[in-house]
């Protein structure tokens, strides 16, 4: 259960960042590129508390 929680914590957070950026009315082409940005940081960011392991 705690697992699914950090997923859908982490969906949230990148809904939350996709939302404003829609706020800053960019292209598709650009914004696709944003999102992606943002997703590779938190995956990262997430590997990397993972190999140290914490939380």
């Amino acid at each position: 259960m705690n697992d699914w929680l950090h997923v859908i914590w982490a969906a949230g957070a990148l809904a939350l960042a996709g939302g404003a950026l829609a706020g800053y009315r960019l292209s598709w082409r650009k914004g696709l590129v944003y999102i992606l940005m943002w997703g590779c940081i938190f995956t990262l960011v997430t590997l990397i508390i993972n190999a140290v392991g914490g939380y």
